[in-house]
């Protein structure tokens, strides 16, 4: 298992925005002396307009653009840049047999063909999918996050080569997800729900995924299911994590994960138990 990780993607913040420096930096002590740590590969804007429209690129790079909770901050598209090639990395060290996480910011499943939010300015996961179909033919994208990806689905709908399946607390922020579409299978849980609840949802999930026979998994890994999150409303455990890393895991795929939401202080714990799932 492979870490993905620069200081770079701390260098930027709010006072007061719960999307800060200090929780990836919570993770990355947690889990710098037990994993190989590597820095993200460079990116293009190339690579940028495979998922997004270049009006949207030129947005961020002049950083004129408004939203409450996606700040214009100084720099942001060279931090936007450098997060989802860490996204990249971690597929093209999948597609090597090496299981990998990408642990830069700003988190990205928010972010759609043409516009940002929820804190996400470029798609990660979806670049780095995009750029992995170029060597295989059929990836499956599972989203765990306790926000629905909308900005996922808006790129990948319709798409008869990917599969999306989100695990998601509603009616929560974006207020989407309602219900499944074409290839975008929706499975929405409601607040309060703890482990056994949502670990039976997620084995009807992974059942789809292992219909539809990927060839590459991405992981769009969220923290914030955890019962001591700030923002959010799930019951998940530290030890959640682990069982879910594990039942990726059985699916014996390559894999890779990006890390999306997550705020409490025990982040660290959280995606430390994952990644030791991951790896049974």
């Amino acid at each position: 298992m492979k870490i993905i990780f620069s200081e770079k993607c701390l260098e930027y913040s709010q006072p007061g925005h719960p999307e800060s420096p200090r929780r990836v930096s919570l993770v990355y002590e947690r889990l710098k002396d037990e994993f190989e740590v590597i820095a993200p590969g460079n990116i293009t804007d190339e690579d940028i307009l495979m998922v997004h429209s270049d009006s949207f690129l030129r947005q961020i790079k002049s950083e004129s653009f408004y939203d409450a909770d996606s700040p214009a901050y100084a720099g942001i598209y060279s931090y936007a840049l450098a997060s989802a090639g860490g996204a990249m990395t971690a597929a093209e060290l999948a597609l090597k047999k090496t299981p990998s996480m990408s642990l830069m910011r700003p988190p990205g499943h928010h972010a759609g063909k043409d516009f940002l939010g929820g804190f996400c300015y470029f798609n990660n996961i979806a670049i780095a999918v995009v750029r992995a179909l170029r060597k295989v033919k059929r990836v499956a994208v599972i989203d765990f996050d306790c926000h629905h990806g909308n900005g996922t689905q808006d790129i990948f709908l319709g798409h008869e080569n990917i599969i999306y399946v989100s695990l998601h607390q509603s009616p929560l922020y974006p207020g989407t997800g309602f219900r499944s579409e074409l290839n975008c299978l929706n499975y929405p849980v409601s607040a309060g729900t703890g482990e056994s609840e949502y670990l039976a949802v997620l084995a009807k999930a992974l059942k789809e995924v292992k219909k539809f026979a990927p060839d590459l998994i991405a992981v769009s890994a969220g923290f914030d299911t955890f019962k001591e999150d700030p923002i959010t409303g799930l019951n998940l455990d530290v030890a959640s994590y682990e069982r879910i890393g594990r039942r990726i895991a059985a699916l014996d795929k390559p894999t890779f994960s990006v890390l999306e939401g997550g705020y409490s202080s025990r982040m660290g714990d959280c995606v430390y138990r994952y990644l030791k799932g991951l790896a049974g």
